[in-house]
């Protein structure tokens, strides 16, 4: 049932979607600039991805991404508006032109890439489906969880992959879904639920804003991949081109040690061919996306490079504490590879 009814709304919005597109090729880039401002949409709130600071100001992996491609548009990481969607609303959102493009703990899976009049573009950050339990609960491993009443996040890929699960072990469990990630760790907290089911990294970061993470165990396996990664709206491919070499442009930057600190000397020295078209000493990449050839440089002097972002928001002295894993780069055992740019 559960399968069903994902696929039948994916088959309901692909038809919302396909009958008021409101892009067309170019568009996108146009309006973003005509209006001076990018739309971003991210996560309502959770840790290491998304979440106001003290003064309301909008940190995160997700943000700093958003904010990196303002810079790309702008050179002003601050052309950026924020617009924090549920799980269950951020695909109308984009589908509707209500954001540009979505930088939100979303999985890249086929039927959301062929079926809801979006393109995913390239990932991100690689997770896997997990379940966290209370310490004390007596439970290593999902098998154990037999009967279980699990909080779960509405159209979210977790929904399937749990039941996926449950019913390949021809077990049962009780599924209590929540519009958001904070009311189902509220939720957990209360004892509604015996176990939250989503991504590992959304888990440690929940469990990093608990008053007593201890008291939480996240168990070790993994049940799916989820690689995230920012979508946009199906039939500008400017725009598409756009994003997708911004994200590699991040990633390659680390894997040519170019930093926010070095990025100049690096730029004034290097004989490498393609860390000098990177960097625009020749400007081919810039000029092929209709921007600045120094785009890359503005982006790493404003955010960093891929891993000064990770290890800002998500790394092992943060409260998330989330080792690389295979968000490393492929040069050190991870799956993170940027295509190459030239």
């Amino acid at each position: 049932m559960l399968r069903r009814a994902i696929l039948a709304t994916a088959a309901a919005a692909a038809a919302l979607f396909g009958a008021g597109q409101p892009a067309k090729a170019g568009a996108t880039l146009d309006a973003i600039r005509a209006r001076g401002q990018l739309v971003c949409g991210i996560h309502t709130g959770i840790a290491g991805f998304a979440t106001p600071d003290a003064r309301g100001v909008w940190q995160g992996f997700d943000v700093d991404f958003c904010r990196g491609l303002a810079v790309a548009l702008f050179n002003d990481p601050n052309k950026v508006r924020f617009s924090p969607l549920s799980s269950s609303t951020r695909f109308t959102a984009l589908g509707s032109g209500e954001v540009d493009v979505l930088f939100r703990t979303s999985t890249e899976t086929m039927l959301r890439d062929v079926t809801l009049g979006l393109r995913a573009i390239t990932p991100n950050f690689y997770d896997g489906h997990g379940f966290m339990v209370r310490a004390n609960a007596n439970i290593a491993k999902a098998s154990d969880m037999a009967g279980a009443t699990i909080c779960l996040i509405q159209g979210t890929t977790n929904e399937m992959v749990t039941a996926d699960y449950f019913r390949s072990q021809n077990l049962q469990f009780s599924p209590v879904l929540f519009e958001r990630t904070d009311q189902a760790a509220a939720a957990l907290q209360a004892g509604r639920c015996d176990s939250f089911g989503t991504d590992a990294s959304q888990l440690a970061a929940i469990r990093s804003a608990m008053p007593n993470p201890s008291d939480w165990t996240i168990l070790t396996e993994r049940f799916s991949k989820e690689p995230y990664g920012p979508y946009v709206r199906r039939g500008d491919d400017e725009w598409y081109d756009v994003v997708r070499w911004y994200v590699n442009a991040v990633i390659q930057a680390e894997e040519s040690g170019v930093t926010s600190q070095n990025v100049d000397e690096v730029k004034r020295t290097t004989t490498n061919p393609d860390t000098r078209r990177l960097l625009g000493v020749t400007p081919e990449l810039g000029q092929s996306l209709k921007l600045d050839p120094n785009w890359v440089v503005n982006i790493v002097k404003a955010i960093g490079n891929y891993g000064e972002i990770y290890e800002r928001h998500m790394g092992p002295r943060t409260p998330v504490g989330l080792a690389r894993g295979p968000n490393e780069l492929w040069t050190r055992g991870g799956l993170l590879y940027a295509l190459p740019m030239r």
